[in-house]
């Protein structure tokens, strides 16, 4: 039997034009907003409200997937919302038309998460589910290594020219789009009466969820609070002396590192088991932690650094994959939204904890405490039990 389908091609390449597009931005997005006269504190606000409005997003258009039954049109919409967000922030400057901007960018990642998520679940079987989410996760990363790659280039011919990046971002998320309509979805048997879906229904089903599912998202996003953004990871080589492109080369070998690696890994996740890759990950996870503490050379970076891309090919998608083997495939969506939901609210937790304890006790004690949590995690995690080897 073919694992990596058509539909999971396509859709690993959508995900693949709309990040190197979203991350080509990633670097100057700070840079742009303060030279349009946005503070530090409003960008903080900005970044704020945007990702919470995909957080709770997600757990709404999920259920919605599920109770009508479809999951392309939501895909479609996802991508077209983020990819015509990008030239929008170019054209004015206005502060509320920024916030429009980039609010619709983070909704179109809410509205397309569960349903895409759950057509990947779809077309794979449980025994190859986390080769399947580990192959779309390797095409993801691999735009992140893309799209700043190719803002550092730009950069260096026309400096300050942030617009233009913009709107030349444009391009791979319009790319993205049109391939989305090559993807041949399964038809699905529909209820003759379909639920009404409400904003919040993401939370009465965490209430009414199986108990293996509780567990393991549990363990998930109490790993997810002491799992900080990746800016201060960067900040951190900042700190240490180095240059603007030492930053960003590092963020890029990262990314590189993770998309190299993830479908190797979710290959052999289906061989010897989901939660022990999982595990394996989050000791990665703790080791660059206990590492990025106390670090300073170049050379310890590189092999943090190195070590944290592995981390993530072992963890991000074998998660979702995970997850949708523990549970009844027709709220795959709901499940899937429900999760990446309280995830959003967890990071935004996660980066302001990890702010103000740098800010009052330093980087070190900041890196200390998520190693040593996420070690427990890792204990915690070891004890679920799935009537399942994976």
């Amino acid at each position: 039997m073919k694992i990596i389908t058509r539909n999971i091609w396509i859709l690993s390449l959508v995900s693949m034009f709309t990040d190197i597009a979203s991350e080509m931005l990633y670097p100057i997005m700070p840079i742009y907003l303060k030279s349009i006269g946005f503070s530090i504190i409003l960008i903080g606000i900005l970044e704020g409200f945007a990702e919470a409005t995909a957080g709770l997003s997600k757990g709404y258009f999920g259920s919605l997937s599920d109770n009508i039954g479809k999951r392309l049109p939501f895909v479609q919409i996802g991508y077209a919302f983020s990819a015509i967000s990008k030239p929008m922030m170019a054209v004015l400057i206005y502060p509320l038309w920024i916030f429009f901007a980039r609010t619709l960018d983070r909704l179109g990642k809410g509205i397309r998460t569960g349903a895409r998520d759950a057509m990947l679940s779809d077309e794979a079987t449980p025994q190859t589910k986390a080769r399947v989410f580990g192959f779309h996760r390797s095409l993801d990363t691999l735009g992140a290594v893309l799209g700043p790659l190719f803002a550092l280039i730009y950069l260096a011919s026309h400096p300050a020219h942030y617009k233009t990046l913009f709107v030349i971002a444009f391009l791979p998320g319009i790319l993205g789009i049109a391939i989305t309509f090559l993807i041949k979805e399964k038809k699905k048997q529909t209820l003759a009466q379909k639920p009404k879906t409400h904003f919040l229904d993401f939370i009465q089903y965490w209430k009414t969820s199986p108990i293996i599912y509780k567990k393991l998202v549990t363990g998930l996003l109490v790993f997810t609070l002491f799992n900080s953004s990746d800016v201060f990871l960067l900040l951190k080589i900042k700190e240490a002396g180095y240059n603007d492109t030492v930053v960003i080369g590092m963020y890029i070998f990262y990314n590189l590192i993770y998309a190299l690696c993830s479908y190797p890994i979710g290959i052999l996740a289906d061989k010897i088991g989901m939660k022990k890759i999982f595990i394996s990950g989050l000791i990665l996870f703790a080791l660059t932690y206990f590492g990025m503490a106390f670090a300073q050379s170049r050379t310890l970076f590189i092999i943090l650094f190195f070590f944290y891309g592995i981390y993530a090919a072992a963890t991000e998608g074998i998660a979702k994959a995970w997850i949708t083997n523990v549970f009844q495939k027709d709220k795959t969506a709901t499940a899937i939204g429900t999760y990446t939901a309280f995830q959003s609210i967890a990071t935004l937790i996660a980066s302001s904890l990890a702010g103000l304890i740098w800010f009052s006790f330093g980087a070190s004690t900041t890196f200390l405490l998520s190693a040593i949590v996420v070690i427990l995690v890792s204990f915690y995690m070891a004890s679920i039990k799935t009537k399942h080897s994976y």
